[in-house]
């Protein structure tokens, strides 16, 4: 059974990050996941949910405390199949480009960059500043990849949720993990 961890962060869009949650756990993975307190606050604003509430209500492994720097997640030992941090605040970016690991989620990304396992990171800030727009290219050189939270239309999106399952199918994707999430491309419309 592969192994996930995902890292909510402080940036509005809690809701990608939650969904993907649900979408992994469902998958059958096993799932760990870390809120910053900025992104276990930002889920408690946008949804009305505790964090490590909705996690146990979804099925997750483990919440861990992002204060833990001894959590498993935070030693490359402990084999992860991807760790993905959504939403993705600038300062976290800014953390693991630069190894400033300062709480678990920036450790978490550190140590998938190191061990060469997938890093996803979603942007969801705007306007991008140059220092931000380095720290993304940093991170995308050192072997992450960047999906920033920007869903397609392609696929005539009808729902808020809608949107929400492109953006995770692309995360889903890039992972290696079948989805039903969203329709697929099928070419021009004649």
């Amino acid at each position: 059974m592969a192994r996930y961890l995902v890292c909510v962060t402080g940036a509005s869009g809690a809701i990608y990050g939650l969904r993907l949650i649900s979408a992994l756990c469902a998958s059958g993975a096993e799932v760990h996941a870390a809120a910053s307190p900025w992104g276990s606050r930002v889920v408690l604003e946008e949804t009305g949910r505790d964090f490590r509430q909705w996690c146990d209500s979804t099925g997750v492994a483990a919440v861990h405390d992002p204060a833990d720097l001894a959590a498993p997640v935070s030693s490359g030992s402990f084999r992860l199949a991807g760790t993905i941090v959504v939403p993705c605040t600038m300062a976290t970016a800014a953390a693991i480009a630069t190894g400033n690991v300062r709480n678990l989620v920036h450790r978490a990304g550190a140590v998938a960059l190191k061990e060469g396992w997938p890093l996803i990171v979603v942007p969801r800030e705007a306007p991008l500043s140059v220092p931000d727009l380095r720290n993304l290219l940093t991170l995308a050189e050192a072997g992450a990849a960047i999906i920033p939270a920007s869903p397609g239309f392609y696929h005539h999106p009808a729902t808020i949720e809608d949107l929400v399952d492109h953006l995770v199918g692309k995360i889903m994707d890039r992972l290696g993990i079948d989805h039903e999430l969203f329709e697929r491309w099928k070419g021009s419309i004649k």
